[in-house]
C-alpha cells in the first residue's frame, strides 16, 4: 500500500472510530437507568425475531464471544429482560426470548433514542446517509469475511 493510501486509510478508520464512539456516548446517555448500549442491542435483536435464539447464535450474530454474551444475558435476565429456559431437544443448550417487560424497556429506549436519530438524520440530510449505506454496508461485509 503506498504512503497516500495508508494515510487515507488511517484518516477513514479514526473519523468511523470516532463517530462510533461519539454515537455510542450519546445514545447511551438517553437509554433507561440501568440499562446499555449492548442491552439495548440484545433486547431490539430478540424484540425482531419470532422464534428464540440461543445463546452461541446470539453471540454469532453480534461477533462476541460466549462468554461476553453469557455475561450480557445474564444481566439482562436478571433485570427481567428476558427468559432463558433449557432446550427441549438437547440439554445442553438453552433458549432465550424476550420478555414483556423486555419489549416495554426496548420500546422505550426507541423512544428516547429517536429525537437523537432525528437530530442527526436531519442535520446531515438523507440523501448523505442514503449516499453512505452502501459503502459502510461493503466494509462491514468485507470485515465479517476477514
Amino acid at each position: 500500500m503506498s504512503e497516500d493510501a495508508n494515510a487515507l486509510a488511517v484518516m477513514l478508520f479514526s473519523e468511523i472510530l470516532t463517530a462510533d464512539q461519539l454515537l455510542r456516548n450519546k445514545l447511551g446517555r438517553v437509554l433507561p437507568k440501568g440499562m446499555e448500549l449492548s442491552h439495548f442491542s440484545v433486547l431490539n435483536h430478540l424484540a425482531g425475531k419470532s422464534s428464540e435464539r440461543t445463546p452461541a447464535q446470539l453471540a454469532k450474530s453480534f461477533h462476541l464471544t460466549r462468554g461476553a454474551m453469557t455475561n450480557t444475558l445474564g444481566k439482562l435476565e436478571r433485570a427481567g429482560y428476558i427468559h432463558i429456559r433449557p432446550d427441549w431437544d438437547d440439554a445442553r443448550r438453552k433458549q432465550v426470548a424476550i420478555s414483556p417487560s423486555g419489549r416495554a424497556a426496548r420500546d422505550a429506549a426507541l423512544l428516547e433514542m429517536g429525537p437523537v436519530i432525528s437530530e442527526i438524520v436531519d442535520a446531515l440530510g438523507s440523501e448523505k446517509l442514503r449516499a453512505a449505506l452502501p459503502f459502510l454496508r461493503d466494509l462491514r461485509l468485507m470485515l465479517e469475511k476477514a
